[in-house]
């Protein structure tokens, strides 16, 4: 997993990262610059004991004073330049019209992301093609929330009846971590984002076993969890393919199986941690809005061994 925002892996992200080193450069030889002198002013022009000497009083030094007014001002010209160019390679100008290859949204504390060409809708982990730039729709479906994965491209404010558009682009395959990084209630530190970066070749993949309708299991536990998500309420904020649920309240868990996270990070997918979340949410994350349903050892065995069949 990469998670440094100095190793950029996109051109979006590698200018905003360009700018940022020559600024602390050019920082660092003003500061140096300034240091100097006064470090120098300091040590050879202290008093020393005995001496009552009246230091020596210059009043102005025309050459002097023009070159530390113009100087900084040509820094400031060049840095301001520098960073409009910045602006417009990280965040190239949108089409008319845009037709997003992803539609991020944001909730409390989660992100749904829907893939308008094929239809896959998955939550928190988002897989994209190596070296293709994706224009990115984000939206929020509560409160102000913020995409930022720092390695791939600028920080987007998703803000409720407000669309956004930027654009995601990833070098070469690997796992970029993000964060919501606008303050948005209880779990806020608990809302993240993986980027999946994979070869072309490896993303059709994945997008076409997304489009896939798991199978109703018929028989053991998974049967009887099948059942059981059906009688519980479940229903009434997740939704599955294939089967009656439909709602859009909570993260789609048609593919629950093959993620890699639970609850927007908080736990990696296996079935004791998944084991545990259905148990008590609120224990794992509190202020979740998912409800504690109470359920028994059994009925959690059974729904657990249920949905990590969906893959």
């Amino acid at each position: 997993m990469i998670s440094s925002p100095f190793d950029p892996n996109s051109p979006l992200a590698a200018s905003i990262t360009t700018l940022l080193f020559v600024t602390l450069i050019i920082g660092g030889i003003v500061f140096l610059i300034v240091l100097g002198p006064t470090l120098y002013s300091y040590i050879r022009f202290r008093a020393r004991p005995g001496d009552d000497t009246e230091p020596y009083q210059n009043l102005g030094n025309t050459r002097l004073e023009i070159t530390w007014t113009v100087t900084p001002a040509i820094l400031l010209a060049l840095l301001f330049g520098l960073t409009l160019m910045t602006m417009h390679r990280s965040d190239p100008p949108i089409p008319d019209n845009p037709q997003p290859d992803l539609i991020i949204t944001g909730h409390q504390w989660w992100w749904e992301v829907l893939y308008p060409n094929s239809g896959v809708v998955t939550a928190n982990e988002i897989h994209i093609p190596t070296g293709k730039q994706l224009l990115v729709q984000v939206d929020s479906a509560d409160v102000i929330h913020d995409f930022w994965v720092p390695q791939l491209g600028r920080k987007v404010d998703a803000t409720p009846g407000y669309t956004t558009h930027m654009w995601l682009q990833a070098d070469k395959p690997g796992t970029y971590l993000g964060t919501c990084n606008e303050y948005c209630g209880t779990q806020h530190a608990w809302m993240r984002i993986r980027v999946i970066a994979e070869s072309p070749t490896d993303f059709a993949a994945w997008e076409q076993s997304q489009t896939q309708i798991p199978a109703i299991p018929t028989t053991g536990d998974a049967a009887t969890g099948a059942q059981l998500f059906q009688d519980l309420t479940c229903t009434k904020c997740h939704s599955i393919d294939g089967t009656a649920a439909s709602a859009g309240i909570g993260p789609d868990l048609t593919h629950l199986g093959s993620r890699e996270t639970l609850a927007a990070g908080v736990l990696d997918n296996t079935p004791e941690n998944l084991a545990t979340w259905l148990a008590n949410p609120q224990a794992v994350k509190p202020g979740v809005h998912m409800p504690n349903l109470k359920l028994q050892p059994d009925e959690v065995n059974t729904l657990v061994t249920y949905l990590e069949s969906l893959q």
